[in-house]
């Protein structure tokens, strides 16, 4: 029987009840292993402070390192672009909804009124970079907990709305909560998608989990992820990259500005399939010539994992 390690907040446990499903389809037993993850006790701090992503996936490491858990079911988004050596990305399933959506306490009225100064919660750079880029007037507050507590504390708030991924309002039957999904956010790379971790030496495993491996979307998060980690961005800095596969090709989009929207960069680029992974040095060379360098250093200094 396989041992999966999962966050214990409603939408980590779906997620890891798809794949256990998925492993049963297999042939597979497995059973669940509930951890509770640093970014799930800390609710007062702001993640880009608290070091990012990786502060909801070292818990469930230490739990396949120490042998308590055969495997660990995550977002993508979450997980650091490098991983503790002797861990090991899997199976990356088919994507689903990698957009942004926003959730209003009201209406959308405010987003048509010019110089309204709206108040949008959100604790990503990523998010609150794009944000004040495309709606100057508006101004943006952290936000933490899962996405029930999200929505409840937007509800007892004066602000206007809540930037939320798509898939998790998705997967949690929340579709209703959605006023406008935003198509123009460009959105973190790999969400939308679920990841499998097993250490590295568990060939047994390995071999197992490889079947869920979803080529195509594995792919482009590659791709995405790679991008970053060429930046050297960092877990919280204002990077959106998306690939998507389209007639044959892979078409990427990526954008990196300031924390306040400023100094935009944006990049568009085509690639057939088999040489797509080039994609990421070819648009990191194009963003360090545009000024990202510049951007990510005047990022506030905090603690980074990747």
């Amino acid at each position: 029987m396989l041992r999966i390690g999962t966050r214990k907040s409603m939408l980590a446990l779906w997620q890891t009840k798809l794949v256990q499903r998925l492993l049963l389809d297999e042939g597979q037993e497995t059973s669940l292993l509930e951890i509770i993850s640093e970014g799930d006790k800390v609710l007062d701090t702001p993640l880009p402070l608290m070091g990012g992503k990786g502060v909801f996936t070292k818990a469930l490491d230490d739990a396949l390192f120490a042998g308590e858990a055969d495997l660990a079911v995550h977002s993508l988004k979450d997980i650091p672009t490098v991983m503790p050596e002797g861990l090991i990305v899997v199976a990356i399933l088919e994507r689903a909804n990698w957009r942004d959506a926003l959730v209003v306490r009201k209406d959308t009225e405010f987003l048509s009124k010019e110089d309204y100064p709206g108040i949008i919660a959100t604790s990503s750079n990523r998010r609150r970079a794009q944000w004040l880029n495309h709606f100057g007037s508006h101004d943006t507050t952290d936000i933490r907990g899962n996405v029930q507590t999200r929505i409840k504390k937007l509800r007892a708030s004066d602000w206007d709305a809540a930037i939320f991924a798509a898939a998790g309002l998705e997967r949690m039957d929340l579709h209703h909560e959605i006023a406008v999904y935003l198509d123009w956010m460009i959105p973190a790379p790999g969400q939308g998608a679920i990841a499998i971790v097993c250490r590295e030496e568990d060939h047994t495993v390995r071999a197992i989990l490889s079947k869920l491996n979803h080529e195509e979307t594995a792919r482009c998060v590659n791709i995405e992820r790679g991008f970053l980690h060429a930046l050297n961005g960092g877990c919280s800095a204002p990077i959106g990259a998306l690939a998507e596969i389209k007639d044959g090709k892979v078409h990427f989009e990526a954008v990196l500005s300031r924390i306040d929207g400023a100094d935009e960069i944006r990049l568009k680029l085509t690639s057939n399939y088999d040489e797509s992974l080039n994609l990421v040095e070819i648009a990191a060379k194009e963003a360090l010539r545009k000024g990202a360098a510049a951007i990510l250093d005047d990022l506030p200094t905090q603690k980074r994992l990747h």
